[in-house]
């Protein structure tokens, strides 16, 4: 019987105008399926005009600038829609969706969903839940001592994944997807015994302890940074009094 790992995976991943879920906009996606290891995989991409000046630091990291974008990107409105259908197919197929960092994505997303479509990630997911695997938690969990920063670009080094053109979203949706498949092959008995369900819902948990101890970790640095345990998407902010 064929791993999980060695089995049908899609990935997701977006480039933005900035790192806050709550304010920053998606200039680009993609989703990339591949319906088993080696094989040749589908990639689905969007390029967004967010409607926002794009600051020259987020610009510096995609090359994404706001001319281009205003030539060549669509409305988001439409975007959006595209990329929750996208993605709602996914979790219909029950393929998991590799997405590194799962809580800055899916959330800008769901954010993106709420401020163009009027609706949430969740809603397009009510009869099918998304099966997440997030190479970032999977990596730190499985190798929780290894010293060093665990970026995407860091866990291709380590694993020998190939990433070719980095922040752009199509390149690190597949290097992602390349080292999950690396992380269950060199954890494969930890792993294969494993459904993607059951590794889901296990991510929540592992996040959440990753978290805590960041929090800890910033508090004895007397840092008042603070770090969200909510895995893979973040909950709504409270309305303002």
């Amino acid at each position: 019987m064929t791993c999980w790992y060695e089995g049908p995976l899609a990935a997701f991943d977006t480039e933005t105008t900035g790192v806050d879920v709550e304010t920053d906009r998606i200039v680009s996606a993609a989703v990339v399926v591949q319906d088993a290891a080696g094989t040749r995989p589908r990639v689905s991409r969007w390029l967004v005009n967010p409607g926002v000046p794009v600051p020259a630091g987020a610009t510096a990291v995609h090359g994404l600038t706001d001319e281009h974008l205003q030539r060549n990107g669509r409305w988001p409105a439409p975007v959006m829609f595209e990329i929750a259908e996208t993605l709602a197919e996914q979790a219909a197929a029950a393929r998991p969706l590799v997405v590194m960092n799962a809580p800055f994505d899916l959330t800008v997303l769901d954010r993106e969903l709420r401020r163009h479509r009027a609706s949430s990630l969740d809603r397009w997911l009510d009869s099918s839940p998304l099966l997440v695997l997030d190479p970032r938690v999977l990596d730190k969990h499985l190798d929780r001592y290894r010293k060093g920063r665990r970026t995407l670009t860091d866990l291709c080094e380590h694993y020998g994944v190939t990433l070719d053109g980095a922040h752009d979203a199509a390149a690190d949706a597949q290097a992602a997807l390349d080292v999950v498949r690396a992380v269950g092959r060199r954890f494969a008995a930890r792993l294969e015994r494993l459904e993607p369900p059951e590794l889901h819902s296990l991510q929540a948990v592992w996040h959440a302890a990753q978290a805590r101890g960041l929090q800890a970790w910033f508090a004895r640095s007397g840092s008042e940074e603070s770090v969200d345990p909510a895995w893979p998407l973040r909950p709504d902010l409270p309305a303002a009094a």
